[in-house]
């Protein structure tokens, strides 16, 4: 299934966004990450450059495959970036937001103005992949990355862990993520947020769960434009990442319980566990400049929670040795679950990154576990498909821990996929807007 790709919104000539795009690309392809590449791009050309880059990281595989067989010897690394993106967005079945026509001409433009003499072969090789577009997509049909446009350690561990799914979570992959939005209880019900919408013009619908604070948005729109953002009404979060809070929360924790969110950055978590109860949180995340984000969450909400920089499982450091009632542990992960959301990260990610984040996680837990109270709970979480950061790690967990037991009420839904009909066993929402890929494990200290 195709990704719906709308027109990137219009700031600057197709050539110069063109420009900028491949330099976003080739900062991904030398390791750095797509946000980090955007923020060094011009505010005007920002969100026209975010479009380009989020297709041509969608349909990379694709267009690094045809530029082998069109041109074996890699051209100079900005040239090569160019021409991978004008590929991805000339890519079969793509949904290139732009005319064929229009997109050759700028990318020969965006050439001269990097490389002079190489706008002619530029148009040569774009021209000459129009020609043969379809018989290189037939003939790379047997190359799973030219296929699937995710690198093949990572399609293999897929097809390992998710035999009967695992072509749905790669197609899953290549679709636009929906917009969800969490209404912050506090300061109005779902219902009145929906009229808040609808007077505005925006079309909205609720999630089907019970108890849930979710909205999706069928057409993405600015913050700026949501009512009452500003003043903490409703924030930003997918619909798997809001689970976590009723998960941990449970049949209700006593007002003041002592609750850790040992990586909190940037404060979503947080936020939506202190608007559904009143709790003494601590939240803590082992970058400074990250712990900024969650206090300025918090303070756009209204709410208020105690926040430390420092590394979890170096517990002497910051824990003052009185247990908590309550831990959550979204612990750092591939993130192979939100891959809709940062398309980068399949690219940036290498097989061995999995074995050290799960190396990672062991430690949280084990650093983790000893600082919550006999018969607290803890909630650990990631946004990850891959069963290593998932149901391998808690089983892993449960062998080396017997005063550990998973709760059965309420029943965490375990791994969840980014695909419509993968709710929890309720019914699949008719919108099909499916939350992303997440990990969810409750554990009680008996």
């Amino acid at each position: 299934m195709n990704a719906p790709v709308s027109q990137p919104p219009a700031s600057l000539p197709l050539a110069q966004l063109l420009i900028h795009a491949a330099a976003a690309l080739q900062a991904v392809r030398a390791g750095r990450s797509l946000t980090d590449a955007l923020a060094r791009c011009p505010a005007p050309a920002r969100p026209g450059t975010q479009a380009l880059a989020f297709h041509t990281l969608r349909w990379l595989g694709g267009a690094e495959a045809a530029r082998a067989r069109l041109v074996p010897k890699t051209p100079a690394a900005a040239l090569d970036a160019l021409l991978l993106t004008a590929l991805a967005l000339l890519w079969p079945g793509a949904g290139a937001p732009y005319a064929e026509h229009t997109l050759v001409d700028q990318a020969v433009a965006a050439a001269h103005q990097l490389a002079g003499r190489g706008a002619g072969f530029v148009n040569a090789v774009l021209r000459r992949f129009l020609r043969e577009r379809e018989a290189l997509r037939l003939a790379l049909q047997s190359d799973p990355v030219a296929r699937f446009n995710h690198p093949r350690w990572w399609i293999e561990r897929l097809q390992r862990d998710w035999p009967q799914h695992w072509a749905a979570i790669l197609a899953a992959d290549q679709q636009r993520a929906p917009l969800w939005l969490r209404v912050n209880r506090r300061q109005g019900s779902v219902a009145g947020y929906l009229a808040r919408l609808a007077d505005a013009g925006i079309a909205a619908q609720a999630a089907p769960e019970p108890d849930s604070d979710a909205i999706w948005l069928p057409e993405p729109c600015p913050v700026e434009r949501l009512p009452g953002f500003a003043s903490g009404a409703v924030s930003v979060q997918d619909l798997a990442a809001q689970r976590a809070a009723p998960l941990l929360l449970g049949a209700g924790l006593a007002a003041g319980a002592r609750v850790l969110d040992a990586c909190a950055a940037p404060g979503g978590k947080t936020a939506h566990l202190l608007e559904r109860a009143d709790l003494d949180v601590l939240a803590l995340d082992s970058d400074p400049q990250r712990l900024v984000r969650v206090g300025e969450t918090l303070a756009r909400l209204g709410l208020a929670a105690r926040t430390v920089a420092a590394d979890a499982t170096e517990t002497a450091a910051w824990w003052d040795g009185r247990p908590f009632d309550a831990i959550l542990l979204d612990a750092p992960c591939s993130a192979s679950g939100v891959v809709r959301r940062h398309p980068d990260v399949r690219w940036l990610r290498r097989a061995a990154d999995i074995e050290t984040l799960a190396r990672t996680q062991a430690r949280l837990l084990d650093a983790l576990w000893p600082t919550l109270a006999r018969g607290g709970r803890l909630l650990y979480c990631t946004c990850s498909v891959f069963r290593a950061e998932g149901q391998d790690q808690i089983d892993a967990f449960l062998q080396r821990r017997t005063d550990a037991t998973p709760l059965a009420d309420p029943p965490a839904p375990g791994h969840l996929l980014p695909l419509p009909d993968n709710q929890d066993d309720r019914p699949a929402p008719a919108f099909g807007a499916a939350g992303d890929g997440f990990f969810y494990a409750l554990l009680e200290k008996t």
